[in-house]
């Protein structure tokens, strides 16, 4: 009988445990979609803008590059003020920072001459990257530590997948702010959204040990699942100062596994930065469209990658429940993702405008689903380096960011059409192919040697 009341006993908590951690997941998930779209605001007003104070297409591709190479030079720094300081400051004052940027590129039509313009707004942009680079290596942390290794697919595949929803939500937004008043004011308009939101966030986010909301039961679960619940508070005890171990990062360098995750992570952000930068501009030189026509239409393929990046993470969960190991549950989806983003060159040889949006709403789907590199960061990183490990990965990542606007610059100005710069994409996606089935191996967590 006393068995029979503690499991019954057993059950009433199970059933009373609070889901706070999917209010974190919701939390992420807006902070990246208003990460995203800032990032996006310059592909959008990019057209009328370069019209305004003279771009060219190369110019434009190093514009759009400025912000990749400032994400990248902060990975590593974002990553130590993560582990040093915590995700809920750091990442307050990263949504702060970057939307008062952006807000500030708003002004930028009030310069004279074009060389100045394009100079203060590659600063600009340089500033947002750099404010920026903590976000992602942030999401990982708080993954990790809120969520069971069960669920951490799912909940890094919903954060992912804002970026989707970014374009969903803003891009018909920010193109009929462009068409009504003029350029200027979606970079006002992006930047207010921001700031408000870091102060929503600094109100409603805690570490799960210091949260208020969550009960015992609930904390229980996350911690017996796996979920790394004190790794701020080990931070603030202990107190240490001291710059990135750089004898560490060389130990996560030379992880075979995690070097063909971060070339897997490069490939796939390189279809990230094509969407983000130059798809806009491709239907409006490319296939005719307007500015107005534009913001909409890039929503179509956004939703499917939006329902890709979700699907892709509970795909993902749900092999690891029915079974199957860790590495096969995580490789799969890429693999089937990246396969279907390769189907966008195929809008080379297609002239009807309908089925162009139908292959790069199955190219931007196929990426959803494939985007699982954060699941795989909060599965890898080492315990004591979340963060650091995350900026690490990011940094390959979004070298993309740099490379990917400049080269695709460079194939119109050569070439005169898109048509090469859809092959330079879709190749991409067959290197991540290869990268994550002969190169990454086993997926588990890397243990740092300490002597």
């Amino acid at each position: 009988m006393n068995i029979e009341k503690a499991v019954a006993s057993s059950t009433v908590v199970e059933m009373k445990r609070t889901r706070v951690r999917w209010f974190i997941v919701f939390m992420l998930f807006l902070v990246t979609a208003v990460n995203y779209a800032d990032r996006a605001t310059l592909s959008i007003a990019g057209p009328s803008m370069s019209k305004e104070i003279g771009l060219d297409s190369v110019m434009m591709g190093y514009v759009f590059s400025a912000f990749g190479w400032s994400y990248v030079l902060g990975q590593i720094p974002g990553g130590w003020l993560l582990d040093r300081f915590g995700s809920k400051k750091v990442y307050f004052w990263s949504i702060f920072l970057w939307s008062v940027f952006t807000l500030l590129q708003g002004l930028i039509g009030g310069f004279g001459s074009t060389a100045t313009a394009v100079m203060v707004l590659f600063g600009l942009r340089f500033l947002v990257g750099f404010a920026e680079a903590p976000s992602f290596p942030a999401n990982s942390r708080i993954v990790a530590s809120w969520f069971p290794s069960k669920e951490r697919g799912t909940a890094a595949a919903t954060f992912n997948s804002a970026q989707y929803f970014a374009t969903v939500l803003f891009a018909p937004i920010m193109g009929y702010i462009t068409h009504s008043y003029g350029w200027h004011y979606v970079f006002f308009f992006m930047g207010t959204v921001g700031i408000v939101v870091a102060f929503v966030w600094m109100r409603t986010i805690h570490s799960p040990k210091d949260d208020p909301r969550i009960n015992k039961a609930e904390l229980d679960y996350i911690e017996q699942g796996g979920a790394l619940t004190n790794m701020d508070q080990l931070k603030v005890k202990t107190g240490k100062k001291e710059g990135p171990n750089w004898k560490y990062v060389k130990q996560l360098l030379s992880n075979r596994m995690l070097l063909g995750v971060y070339l897997g992570q490069y490939c796939i952000t390189t279809l990230t930065y094509f969407f983000l930068t130059w798809f806009p501009v491709y239907l409006v030189q490319e296939r005719g469209m307007s500015i107005l026509e534009v913001g909409f239409v890039a929503s179509l393929p956004a939703i499917c990658g939006f329902a890709g990046g979700v699907l892709g993470g509970m795909f993902s969960d749900f092999l690891l429940r029915k079974g199957y190991s860790l590495t096969f549950a995580r490789k799969m989806p890429i693999v089937l993702g990246m396969l279907m983003s390769m189907s966008l060159v195929a809008a080379n040889y297609i002239e009807t405008e309908w089925i162009v949006i139908f292959v790069m709403a199955l190219a931007f789907f196929g990426k959803g689903f494939g985007a699982l590199g954060w699941a795989v960061v909060s599965d890898t990183s080492p315990k004591e380096m979340s963060g650091l490990s995350g900026g690490l990965f990011n940094t390959f990542g979004n070298i993309a960011g740099i490379t990917t606007p400049i080269i695709i610059g460079y194939i119109i100005a050569v070439t005169g059409s898109f048509n090469g710069a859809l092959v330079f994409v879709g190749a991409n996606a067959l290197v991540a192919i290869c990268s994550y089935l002969f190169l990454v191996g086993e997926i588990k967590r890397v243990e740092l040697k300490k002597s």
